[in-house]
């Protein structure tokens, strides 16, 4: 289970420190690919694949679902951290989220998000402002 938000740094080589809590539910390898939010996703294997088995399921005619299948497949990249928990993002996957020095990793429950310190403050602050009791209320809490 991924939670919480932490501010870790990329270094001049493209490596990312995974939070040290997360490094058993990673260490068998993860996928990291493109986010809806000029964002990346990072899954577990084991997530990732039944993500992509959904995908893979829908009719080929669908052209909104082939427009999907093209950005995430393409853009995914499957990886294992290093000894010290770190893993190479590609370039192209920094430049569409915009990745350059600190980043900010938040736990979304089965997987985690890596923003730009400044994308996350800006999603983070229109989240505070929009925080609305009937979404818990829809849950039943």
């Amino acid at each position: 289970m991924f939670l919480g938000e932490y501010t870790h740094t990329i270094d001049d080589k493209g490596r990312l420190t995974i939070p040290a809590k997360f490094r058993g539910e990673l260490a068998a390898g993860l996928v990291v690919t493109v986010g809806m939010n000029r964002n990346l996703m990072l899954f577990p294997l084991a997530e990732w694949e039944g993500l992509a088995q959904k995908i893979a399921n829908q009719p080929f005619a669908d052209t909104t679902m082939l427009k999907f299948r093209r950005l995430i497949f393409p853009s995914a990249v499957d990886l294992t951290p290093d000894r010290q928990g770190r893993i190479l993002l590609p370039n192209n996957l920094r430049e569409f989220a915009g990745l350059d020095g600190e980043v900010v990793i938040t736990g979304m429950f089965n997987y985690l998000e890596i923003w730009s310190t400044v994308a996350w403050q800006a999603v983070r602050a229109e989240l505070e402002e929009s925080n609305n009791p009937e979404r818990w209320d829809a849950l039943g809490i």
